[in-house]
């Protein structure tokens, strides 16, 4: 008999968009085989270069994945939100956790233990569809970031960043820290100040307490190169 814990776990993981093709068996399989937890907003879930931690479905908060150098400086690879999952690829070759990930908000998170997702990748071939989409579109994601980082100006790469954070028409970006913005970039916090105070000035946007406000999208896109 299905409890209500198992149900609630079954339409997490029916929620994740590369598993919503899953029959109800292999649905069931994967929930029964999720741990449930908990992690405060600044919280390390795990740390590159340690053990597979296991395959990590965010069921809220979101949650940073990131490298650091010898020095300290950060670099944000990637923001995974509700709905998503990460660490697959420490997971399939075996291999330690390839970057950092730390809750940059209050987060619950399903983990799977890697001989557990093998088993049911071996039972469930569908499974690893969905695992292969999510590898390709994480592959097309960090090329993105190879190319940013590396032809784009920090101007181009600010502008980006707040034309794709502004999604579903709303013209003020996801609330984000100038640090934390630097992080994402590849750049450091004063350079990005500049950056938008310039992006002010010249009528492109324009700062609401601690929003920042979109006023003039194509003049963003123009800046971004996109």
């Amino acid at each position: 008999m299905r409890t209500e814990k198992l149900d609630h776990t079954i339409d997490l993981v029916r929620s994740v968009p590369y598993f919503a093709h899953l029959d109800e068996i292999a649905l069931e399989a994967v929930a029964q085989s999720a741990i449930s937890r908990h992690y405060g907003r600044g919280e390390v879930i795990f740390l590159e270069g340690d053990p597979c931690a296991g395959l990590c479905i965010v069921e809220e908060g979101r949650v940073k994945i990131y490298k650091l150098s010898q020095d300290g400086r950060e670099q944000v690879v990637k923001l995974i939100g509700p709905g998503e999952f990460f660490n697959e690829v420490a997971v399939l070759d075996g291999g330690p956790n390839p970057a950092s990930a730390m809750a940059v908000l209050e987060s619950t998170l399903w983990i799977i233990d890697r001989r557990s997702v093998l088993a049911l990748l071996a039972r469930y071939p569908s499974l690893a569809v969905g695992i292969i989409e999510n590898l390709a579109a994480r592959a097309r994601h960090l090329l993105s970031l190879v190319e940013d980082l590396s032809l784009r100006t920090v101007s181009a790469r600010v502008a980006k960043l707040l034309v794709t954070q502004a999604v579903g028409g709303d013209d003020s970006p996801r609330r984000m820290t100038q640090q934390e913005m630097a992080a994402q970039l590849g750049t450091v916090r004063e350079m990005v100040s500049r950056v938008l105070h310039s992006f002010e000035e010249e009528g492109l946007i324009r700062f609401d307490r601690h929003r920042i406000v979109i006023l003039d999208q194509e003049g963003l896109e123009s800046k971004a190169m996109m």
